[in-house]
């Protein structure tokens, strides 16, 4: 396949067959190159696949594209065909040297090196300087850090437009869980308080090499345009980490314990303050916290908040 960079009219013709495990496997055997274990390095061999999970961006032409764990470059290249420009977070050494042998087409490709978890906040940084902040994210996430990172760009207001992203199935699970499940939690109210989530796919093990031990999940993540100003406030996030921090107390209870620990100017007796909170929030003290779906949580911390300032 020969890929024209529409830019600079720039061809280049990949240098591997992503779909072939053979391929893979002899260019990493000919380069000393390994797979590491605690990175989650798996390739997805499948071409229809990366090509649907890309089209799922509905990219404009032009559109710049955070991509985490390239890998050998078969995403990027499948982006680049689809017409982004692509900065590419690599913490792999080995991978950095192979990619800039793979793709050497720096009009359209940049390389950002190192732990992604250290590395994101500073290209923020730079694109927030220079006005020209990214919309689009797209990763094969290892499970490791894929819940880290997803809230972490939550938590530090690093929003973008849409995100695709594969993920291992049991992430997906916490991520798409409705309140009341077993998987619903902290991870799911963040989440869902930015972005509306939709499962895209499911992943078997042999679409990947090699072939890991648990099927993943694409899900697609689309910015809430009704995103409520309180669910951006560390209250509404400290509260909600805390509520579900010990699932086998009740509401009151949990409540109790978060207020007291952090706003001991309220005094030593809060029970009555906080029935009148849970109350006025339309909820039950009984009630516990995977009972209650994001609306919920958006009504309570209102109601605490104001029993904050009193």
């Amino acid at each position: 396949m020969v890929i024209i960079v529409e830019k600079k009219n720039e061809p280049f013709h990949p240098l591997l067959d992503y779909d072939a495990p053979s391929a893979l496997r002899r260019y990493l055997d000919e380069h000393g190159l390994g797979m590491q274990k605690k990175f989650g390095q798996n390739f997805l061999i499948n071409g229809d696949v990366r090509k649907r999970l890309v089209q799922a961006l509905e990219l404009p032409i032009g559109a710049v594209v955070w991509e985490v764990g390239p890998g050998l470059g078969s995403m990027t290249v499948e982006l680049i065909r689809q017409g982004a420009l692509v900065k590419a977070f690599e913490i792999d050494r080995g991978f950095v040297r192979a990619l800039y042998e793979l793709i050497p087409v720096p009009s359209v490709f940049t390389l950002i090196e190192g732990d992604v978890l250290k590395t994101w906040p500073r290209e923020a940084a730079k694109e927030q300087a220079e006005g020209k902040l990214c919309n689009y994210f797209l990763g094969n996430l290892p499970y490791n850090i894929a819940a880290t990172l997803l809230a972490d760009f939550i938590e530090k207001g690093r929003f973008f437009k849409r995100l695709v992203v594969t993920i291992q199935k049991e992430v997906a699970q916490r991520m798409l869980a409705k309140s009341g499940s077993k998987d619903y939690s902290s991870f799911t109210v963040l989440c869902s308080s930015a972005y509306t989530i939709k499962p895209l796919m499911v992943l078997k093990g042999p679409s990947f090499y090699p072939v890991p031990n648990v099927d993943s999940q694409a899900v697609l993540m689309d910015l809430r345009t009704d995103r409520n100003p309180m669910t951006d406030t560390p209250l509404f996030r400290s509260m909600v980490r805390s509520i579900f921090s010990n699932r086998r107390k009740n509401l009151k209870n949990n409540l109790i314990s978060f207020l007291s620990s952090r706003y001991s100017s309220l005094g030593k007796d809060l029970s009555s303050l906080v029935e009148t909170a849970i109350t006025q929030a339309g909820l039950r003290s009984q009630q516990r916290a995977e009972e209650l779906d994001l609306d919920a949580f958006i009504r309570l911390a209102s109601k605490v908040e104001s029993l904050i300032c009193l």
